[in-house]
């Protein structure tokens, strides 16, 4: 139908097209239809490449603008200096273990599934009313005191520093750690709960007053507390995964409960702690990696391992001083399957090796 109402035209802003700084930029591969962003280790790019090189941006790489964003005491992404530690190229470092999003889901996912089911078949077999008396009282006090100190990593260490490193790489491997140390923290708790369930008399809060109160545990407890305050990130990983966790972690996880459970008539017990005895040697190859890396670096190098040396100085004595203050859960058993020097010698064995393929040199305190 005709109208006489006059139709209006309307005005729409025409985009405009710059060259910006960053967009006009050309780059190596800027005409590539490759898209390989990055040289993979191998003569093909792994899963774990693919989706963990260079998703994290970095100024000195590709963002000529600078960091778009920046905190409010005016550090913008992820300086460097958050480290004593320096490197030549921090994205030299790829996870041994590369481990990146799925991985975190696929791998607790089995071992939460394992664990339950180990747990089931322990009721099936009436095993946790037929455990020694003496082990049911170690396991409600000391082995679910365990889980404080991996809950206080996790929670207070791994995260903190994976937000802090400066790489991709850096952040999923401390990520994962993360997530590995507090699912440990949850698997433990929760077999207390089922304990406190089909033991009868089996004290579900002894775990807590021993953490807090008991002068075997202070000393741990003292050096976790002191982990999570550590602000370098770079000194709170190497402090956990090269000193803590091989000197008093696997001194108790493998060195102590592993051995300990089956003489006492406990099989789930050795399945849970050994879930988080793996998870730990995975984060410790990665951090054996990365410290490598630094210790390596053709211009950092020396003063990297002089860093390196100092941490040792400041926090071997301390993980000495906790594991030897935890060898009187050893003598609380009926059956004494493992001597506390055997175990602490085996440790520290461990620890020497470790020392030495970083090229620094084992404390006195750790020393034979």
């Amino acid at each position: 139908m005709a109208t006489d109402t006059p139709v209006t035209e309307r005005s729409v802003p025409k985009p405009v097209f710059t060259d910006a700084e960053a967009g006009a930029k050309e780059f190596p591969s800027s005409r590539s239809r490759s898209f390989n962003y990055f040289t993979p280790r191998k003569r093909r790019a792994t899963v774990y490449e693919d989706v963990t090189v260079d998703v994290q941006p970095d100024p000195a790489r590709y963002l000529s603008q600078g960091w778009v964003y920046a905190f409010a005491d005016g550090p913008g992404g992820y300086p460097h200096e958050w480290t004593a530690l320096k490197s030549s190229n921090w994205h030299e470092f790829l996870d041994p273990n590369e481990e990146w999003e799925q991985t975190i889901y696929r791998n607790n996912a089995n071992v939460v599934r394992q664990i339950s089911q180990n747990i089931e078949h322990g009721r099936t077999a009436h095993v946790f009313q037929n455990m020694n008396t003496s082990w049911v009282r170690v396991l409600e006090r000391h082995v679910f005191a365990w889980a404080h100190a991996e809950h206080g990593i996790g929670m207070h260490v791994y995260t903190p520093a994976q937000r802090d490193a400066p790489t991709n790489m850096i952040n999923n491997a401390l990520a994962v750690g993360a997530a590995h140390k507090l699912r440990f923290a949850q698997d433990l708790i929760l077999y207390n709960l089922a304990l406190s369930e089909e033991v009868d008399g089996f004290d579900g809060t002894a775990h807590k007053t021993a953490w807090q109160e008991d002068p075997i545990w202070q000393p741990t407890r003292r050096l976790v507390e002191e982990l999570t305050a550590i602000r370098d990130w770079g000194e709170a990983v190497f402090a956990t995964t090269i000193v803590f966790e091989q000197l008093v972690g696997e001194l108790f996880r493998s060195g102590f409960v592993m051995q300990a459970a089956a003489p006492q008539g406990d099989f789930v017990t050795p399945t849970i702690m050994g879930a988080g005895e793996s998870d730990a040697a995975r984060e410790q190859r990665g951090a054996r990696a990365l410290f490598r890396m630094l210790s390596d670096d053709e211009t950092h190098g020396a003063g990297n391992k002089a860093t390196m040396q100092g941490w040792l100085s400041a926090y071997t004595p301390k993980a000495v001083d906790a594991a030897r203050r935890l060898q009187p859960i050893w003598s609380q058993l009926s059956e004494k399957v493992v001597r506390f020097e055997d175990s602490f010698e085996r440790s520290r064995v461990r620890f020497e090796g470790l020392v030495g393929d970083l090229g620094l040199e084992t404390p006195k305190e750790a020393s034979a």
